[in-house]
């Protein structure tokens, strides 16, 4: 199976084939769900990390320009230099944490600390440091992660249909139909239905959306070490561990094997030159990218980098125009965006499920780390996707010592 999956990648990393060529209508729509995905699932979490730090509305909206164009412009140009669905994020655990650590600390401070923690994560990269853990992951591991990071979207489209069934299940139904007929435009044709009934039951209104650009706004920033250990430092480790660390797992468990290093450099160099305008942190993405990587996005996977290119247009066009996005995201239902999430990750995570179960002698410790990572909880303030991959590697270490032994 390791062979296959190193044979794969090889290919995947070869093909320069053109773009126009390989771009379609579902990786553009792949690219669109994962940057809905994106914003719709933490946005709310940056006005209140923002706003946690004494922020005025002109800087909140800088926070969000700044974070829309790091991650279209990495994104973009990530995908189209590797040719792989390679997609950026903002570290939503990271802006948990500081909605929870910044009060009390000055902005200027803040941004210190962004720059601080921008700084460890591309040495990371720089010294190829991040690299060499990687080599050490098992496919079943990393596949196991993948699962248990998506397993939530998966069941929060049933849950969902307890308290609103018709527009979940149309768009299930919408789901299966594109599945069986159409398999290229299933998610496009979710996404349709979804809008369609949603707008039939008055559930969409647009009148409020201001169409106004964000103008950046800088903030010097002062370094004090309490600043620097207290918000720095753990930004740094959350962003790395809950964040890169399962992205790079995901992009294994679909078949893509770049090299990790300038990726996490490029992301950290990114967050040093956007942190004066709010940038916080920028990483590799996790569950976004999933939705890239699958069938759903493109039967062929040297041509699903489209829809990461797709992606990071949008992000572009979103950090641009970040007031009147956010207010069109906002006039979405809810149930419509949780039920596109869920149903956009099915497949990708059953083919999680099939490579992490896939070695019999692997399966106790993939189960230990789908459970755990799938569990969401958090110790020390690090998510549970860290702690299922120790876990699951500790598991596996533990019983590979055992057969060795007998």
């Amino acid at each position: 199976m390791e062979a296959s999956h190193t044979t794969k990648a090889t290919a995947i990393t070869a093909t320069k084939s053109s773009f126009w060529r390989d771009v379609s209508l579902s990786t553009v729509t792949a690219g669109f769900v994962a940057v809905v995905i994106g914003y719709t699932s933490s946005a709310a979490i940056i006005f209140q990390a923002a706003a946690s730090a004494g922020a005025s509305a002109a800087q909140i909206s800088s926070w969000l320009w700044a974070l829309g164009i790091g991650m279209g412009l990495t994104s973009l140009g990530l995908s189209l230099r590797y040719r792989m669905p390679l997609l950026t994020a903002w570290s939503t655990p990271g802006a948990a944490f500081l909605a929870t650590s910044l009060p009390g600390v000055p902005i200027e401070e803040a941004i210190g600390a962004f720059l601080f923690s921008a700084l460890l994560i591309t040495l990371c990269g720089v010294t190829g440091l991040f690299e060499r853990l990687m080599r050490h992951i098992p496919s079943a591991i990393a596949s196991a992660m993948l699962a248990g990071i998506l397993l939530r979207f998966g069941l929060e489209l049933f849950n969902v249909m307890e308290h609103q069934w018709l527009l979940p299940l149309a768009m299930l139904a919408a789901w299966v139909a594109g599945r069986r007929l159409w398999p290229t435009l299933a998610v496009p044709s979710v996404l349709l239905t979804g809008v369609l009934i949603a707008m039939f039951q008055g559930q969409i209104s647009l009148q409020d959306v201001p169409l106004t650009p964000t103008t950046p706004v800088f903030t010097a920033p002062v370094f004090t070490f309490a600043s620097l250990l207290g918000v720095g430092i753990p930004l740094f480790v959350i962003t790395m561990a809950t964040q890169n660390l399962p992205a790079m797992a995901v992009l294994r468990a679909a078949g893509y094997r770049p090299n990790s290093s300038p990726l996490i450099s490029w992301t950290g160099g990114a967050t040093l030159l956007l942190a004066p305008f709010g940038g916080y942190a920028l990483n590799m993405a996790a569950i976004s990218a999933a939705v890239c990587m699958g069938p759903d996005a493109h039967a062929d996977p040297r041509r699903r980098y489209t829809a990461g290119v797709a992606a990071g247009v949008l992000y572009i066009i979103m950090g641009i125009f970040g007031a009147t996005v956010t207010g069109i995201f906002n006039a979405l239902p809810s149930v419509l965006v949780i039920a596109l999430a869920g149903i956009a990750l099915l497949s990708t995570l059953s083919g999680g499920l099939a490579g992490a179960f896939e070695k019999s002698e692997q399966r106790d410790a993939a189960i230990v780390t789908f459970l755990l990572t799938g569990s969401g909880i958090t110790l020390l303030g690090i998510g549970g996707a860290f702690w299922g991959l120790i876990a699951g590697l500790t598991v596996l270490k533990l019983t590979t010592l055992k057969r060795h032994m007998g």
